[in-house]
């Protein structure tokens, strides 16, 4: 009962994490796939459930963001906290790109951090039909998505080996930045102290 408590509630927080990046939160779409990834290596999750629990939950943020455009239009641009992801620029150069080059501009809005939330919303304003919008971002999503989690799933132990040899360097660099400190600060005081020396002797003189 345990673990099946974990599983579903592990299954259910990638979801949400993922969903809540798609709308746009600070979060890094790469890290909750790779820790789904880690997590299914692991046994804490079967991976023929995590990987399509993954691609929902980045589909579903990237679907309610395009309705949300699409239904308010230009009236969600009254919105200030639209208006910190979508600025005034932003909003005319993916609406430009839009009209010229629609299915290319979902497929490389998909891949850059940053740029997704805006790119979508806008999509839904500038009209893009929802076929057309949804069919080229989950072919984008199957190209990112699973290769993200297989290098989780197949190289975690490998994963584990090189954050140890990380902190292992980060705490000689640690020590090493210590001694450097140490050094300057002496060279700082015995450069003090030499001129000290030299001003009491050139009052003396």
């Amino acid at each position: 009962m345990i673990n099946d408590f974990i599983e579903q509630f592990t299954y259910l927080g990638i979801f949400a994490v993922l969903f809540l990046g798609g709308l746009g939160a600070p979060i890094p779409e790469e890290l909750p796939i790779l820790a789904a990834g880690a997590l299914a290596h692991e046994g804490y999750m079967r991976w023929w459930v995590a990987l399509p629990v993954c691609l929902a939950g980045v589909l579903s943020g990237d679907s309610v963001l395009y309705w949300v455009g699409y239904h308010w239009g230009e009236r969600i641009l009254e919105w200030s906290i639209v208006r910190r992801v979508l600025t005034p620029t932003r909003e005319h150069v993916l609406i430009d790109a839009y009209r010229r080059h629609a299915a290319k501009t979902v497929f490389t809005a998909r891949h850059v951090m940053g740029l997704r939330a805006a790119a979508f919303l806008t999509a839904g304003i500038a009209r893009v039909p929802f076929w057309k919008f949804i069919l080229v971002d989950a072919g984008a999503a199957l190209l990112g998505v699973p290769t993200g989690f297989a290098l989780a799933y197949f190289f975690t132990d490998q994963v584990h080996e090189i954050l140890r040899d990380v902190r292992r360097v980060e705490r000689w660099l640690t020590l090493l930045a210590l001694v450097a400190l140490a050094a300057w600060i002496a060279v700082l005081a015995w450069r003090k102290s030499r001129a000290v020396e030299q001003g009491v002797d050139d009052g003396v003189l």
